[in-house]
């Protein structure tokens, strides 16, 4: 019997390169199409051309821009995920060819919060993608973590800093919601002066909540301290205090609370990456590899409801 085999496939759908996702990309985390530009290294006109070039081959808008501000459409934050998830698996497989040897060991740190959350999925990646490469990891607060990789103690590190700071906006991975947590059926906060529960003075949340809560002109004291995501929601559990954290912190027995119960928005803040200045080819593809696995996510996962 004669075996045929099949003809190829062709299809007749465009080809998304990635040298113009990488653009959008850049676009989509600095908000900014100057300095998307400076990240990509072409001039603003070109990289209007290839996002115009990209808006013209999906046949939808993909940018909302006015004259202060740069924000994604719906099929922007579609096309989003679907960009960093192709650039992350380009420059998985390409440093499997072309890339130094993946070894010794890259210092990263990261807030507490977020380590918790995504550290496991970076971790296992790495070490199923470089198994010779060590990983130490340092969890701390933002303002600390940032120092030490000014001073080189760290090789790159997670950090959050306040939402729309533009000055910051090139290191910008990704944005999330800031909320007041409290027990769920509990009464923390209906008490006044409304006891708060808080890190230390670098933490970005801690300066937002009591200065939101001052421009209000609510009475608060501080009820608790704590460095940890844990001893935070310890306290929300216990019902003594409520607590500013990333919406996606919340656990099923707590809740949100907002402006219909008194407390002042907190808006959101943001999730950066510093790398230190002349850092290896190791350090730099972790770098990307986290910059990449972190930006697809948009945003993080949503609370339970209520």
């Amino acid at each position: 019997m004669t075996v045929r085999s099949a003809a190829p496939v062709h299809s007749s759908l465009p080809l998304l390169e990635n040298d113009v996702l990488r653009t959008f990309v850049a676009i989509a985390q600095t908000r900014s199409f100057t300095q998307a530009a400076e990240q990509v290294f072409r001039t603003p006109s070109a990289v209007s051309m290839q996002v115009k070039k990209l808006e013209d081959m999906l046949s939808v808008p993909l940018f909302r821009r006015d004259a202060r501000s740069v924000s994604l459409t719906p099929h922007g934050e579609l096309l989003l995920s679907y960009a960093q998830r192709m650039l992350s698996l380009n420059n998985e497989a390409v440093s499997r060819f072309l890339a130094p040897e993946m070894n010794g060991v890259v210092r990263l740190g990261a807030p507490d919060d977020v380590g918790e959350l995504l550290l496991p999925e970076i971790l296992t990646h790495l070490a199923e993608a470089w198994p010779q490469l060590a990983i130490d990891v340092t969890i701390d607060n933002s303002a600390p973590l940032r120092k030490a990789v000014e001073e080189g103690r760290l090789d790159l590190t997670l950090f959050n800093f306040p939402g729309g700071s533009m000055t910051e906006s090139p290191l910008r991975i990704l944005s999330e919601k800031l909320v007041w947590a409290g027990k769920k059926h509990g009464q923390a906060h209906l008490k006044s002066p409304l006891p708060v529960s808080v890190w230390n003075e670098g933490c970005v949340w801690r300066v937002r909540a009591l200065e939101e809560l001052e421009k209000q002109g609510r009475d608060y004291r501080i009820a608790y301290f704590c460095g940890h995501r844990m001893g935070q929601i310890a306290a929300i559990r216990a019902d003594i205090a409520v607590a500013p954290l990333a919406r996606f912190l919340l656990q099923d027995d707590m809740v949100e609370l907002g402006e219909h119960d008194g407390l002042p928005d907190l808006g959101s803040y943001d999730v950066g990456l510093a790398v230190r200045e002349g850092a290896s080819a190791p350090v730099l593809a972790v770098a990307d590899y986290v910059r990449c696995a972190l930006g697809d996510r948009g945003g993080m996962r949503q609370p339970a409801a209520a």
